[in-house]
């Protein structure tokens, strides 16, 4: 019988952790891996155009699950495309293991062709990176590569040379028992005692959520309720907290809206749950601040706190709320409702009026309708810059959808990537890239995984021919614009001729049965939607102390133009407030 080798030896211990696919491209120096794949009856191999899609697609991956996810590149150039999605899945938090495949290990630091030096370009991006230089490393090394990821949350890299891949293993690698899962972390009752006084001494509370609420809604609201605090939220918390929440305030930040900003400034306690919200010039610095968070790391490092609380928010809150004293007045809590309904009845006219003879179409009114038309169980993937707008304004959350992107790396051209790793999961469960004509374009090659694989992702293409958020970063500036045209052609056309789905819509009466339409189709599919270039707006509040960077690269001008289907939910929840 022949012997097992490294490479083989490799898969299996991905097998074993939970890994069924690794996505990539192939290249000799991975040729040992790739052969092993194809005889794993346990993972498949996934071959993308571009490892940069390959690393997006297994970090959405892992989004979605919270297991482990892989990719792979071959030694040089190949493994230097992954560096991109690595970097978003590891400011996710997203558990990838990445194999960087290396040149043949006796000509590592001669300059050989292909040569870098992965285990050290990869080393900002992730929580662990070493070289495998032996075979007798190989399983140790993988295994706490593997644990890294998972249990740190995050990305590890195993650099593998190509000859030591294909050299046999120096023994069969046991059942070793594997970290799959992360625990559950309960902070101190000294903790919960210090928040609890907080909270009983403070007379108006406000609750501001981020991605770390995930699996807590149930905690938050009971809470929320107790204490009589407003809701308000990060973009990565809307999916996790917005629905279901008669305390919901909105979202603070620049693609904000409703009555979030107010209500963490005007508040004698904020507390800050799992959220690593970047924007300091939109939280107060006159008011007493706790912040609860699993990373000790993320722990005041965008506010001074009064209280810096370390456990996951689900049981921080289970701990917390039974200890806090039932507060009676709601009189805080109904004038940030009030408020915030006041704020979106004010916008909602903005994309209302004239719609369905707007052209070119008002990108605002094609993302309602395809809130409208999307599935309850849908995933949404976004593109960074104004497709995130969309996303925050229009997309209605249930606790049943999901909304990814690259909300905290800020990537272009993230959406058709992290579809694929989506569409790869479920193939029966509707996945929705929302693509800007940029993003798009950029790795464009990797429609045709979808073709290949016949994976059913619809794109839906906001096509404004522009790089619109660089063009309000210029604008923001006091710069014309430059450099931020796209001469596009008929992407329609171009799904048709790759074998897929195509339509181009130019009215916005063709908007609902043209999704449609893209919905029943059993196969990939692409509306390319002409959208108007110059749809702007300002956020709820914005000053000069917000300027720098991203905090203002939407500036004065980042989208108003309405909130679709949650005017209707802040109108629910004032109807809800009791009457004397």
């Amino acid at each position: 019988m022949p012997k097992e080798t490294v490479a083989e030896q490799f898969v299996g211990i991905l097998a074993r952790a939970g890994v069924r696919r690794l996505y990539g491209v192939v290249g000799d120096s991975l040729n040992p891996v790739v052969d092993a794949v194809r005889r794993s009856p346990a993972v498949d191999w996934v071959q993308v155009r571009h490892e940069e899609a390959a690393a997006f697609a297994a970090g959405a991956e892992a989004q979605l699950t919270g297991k482990l996810a892989a990719c792979a590149g071959s030694c040089g150039p190949g493994n230097l495309h992954l560096i991109n999605g690595l970097y978003d899945a590891h400011r996710s938090m997203a558990p990838v293991l990445a194999l960087a495949s290396h040149i043949p290990s006796g000509e590592i630091g001669t300059g050989f062709f292909q040569e870098t030096h992965p285990d050290q370009l990869f080393r900002e991006c992730s929580h662990y990176c070493e070289l495998i230089s032996s075979p007798r490393q190989m399983p140790r090394v993988l295994r706490t590569g593997i644990q890294h990821a998972i249990g740190r949350g995050g990305v590890s890299v195993v650099v593998l040379p190509g000859d030591v891949a294909g050299e046999p293993a120096p023994g069969r690698a046991s059942e070793h028992s594997l970290v799959t899962a992360r625990p559950s972390v309960r902070p101190g009752d000294a903790e919960i005692d210090a928040l609890a006084r907080m909270v009983d001494e403070a007379g108006k509370v406000t609750l501001f959520c981020g991605s770390g609420t995930a699996g807590a809604h149930e905690e938050v609201m009971r809470f929320a309720e107790r204490v009589k605090a407003p809701v308000g939220h990060a973009l990565r918390g809307k999916e996790w907290i917005q629905y279901d929440n008669p305390y919901d305030v909105g979202m603070s930040g620049l693609l904000g809206y409703g009555a979030a900003y107010e209500a963490t400034h005007e508040c004698d306690l904020l507390i800050l749950l799992g959220t690593d919200f970047p924007y300091n010039a939109f939280l107060p610095d006159d008011v007493k601040t706790v912040q609860v968070d699993v990373r000790p790391e993320h722990l005041g490092r965008r506010a001074a706190l009064d209280l810096a609380v370390w456990g996951d928010v689900r049981e921080t809150l289970r701990c917390l709320t039974p200890r806090v004293q039932v507060k009676s007045s709601r009189k805080f809590l109904d004038k940030m409702l009030a408020k915030h309904a006041d704020a979106l009845e004010g916008v909602v006219k903005a994309y209302t009026r004239k719609v369905e003879k707007h052209t070119p179409i008002h990108p605002e009114y094609v993302a309602s309708v395809l809130d409208e038309e999307a599935d309850d169980d849908a995933v949404f993937t976004v593109d960074t810059g104004m497709n995130n707008v969309w996303a925050a304004r229009y997309l209605t959350p249930n606790g049943r959808r999901r909304v990814i992107g690259s909300f905290t790396h800020g990537s272009m051209a993230n959406a058709l990537p992290q579809a694929i790793g989506a569409q790869f999961l479920d193939r029966g469960r509707q996945v929705v890239s929302m693509s800007g004509d940029g993003g798009f374009a950029m790795l464009m090659g990797d429609f045709l995984t979808l073709v290949q694989y016949g994976l059913p992702v619809k794109v839906v293409l906001f096509n404004n021919s522009s790089l619109g958020m660089v063009e309000l970063e210029m604008m923001v500036g006091g710069l014309p614009a430059y450099g931020t045209t796209n001469h596009n052609p008929d992407f329609a056309a171009i799904a048709t001729a790759a074998g897929a789905y195509g339509v181009r819509v130019e009215k916005p009466k063709h908007v609902r049965g043209a999704l449609r339409d893209a919905f029943r189709h059993k196969g990939p599919a692409l509306v390319d939607l002409v959208t108007d270039p110059s749809a702007l707006s300002i956020p709820p509040k914005i000053t000069a102390d917000m300027v720098g960077g991203f905090a203002l690269s939407a500036g004065r001008m980042v989208l108003e133009g309405g909130v679709g289907r949650m005017v209707q939910m802040a109108r629910s929840n004032l109807r809800n407030i009791p009457r004397p």
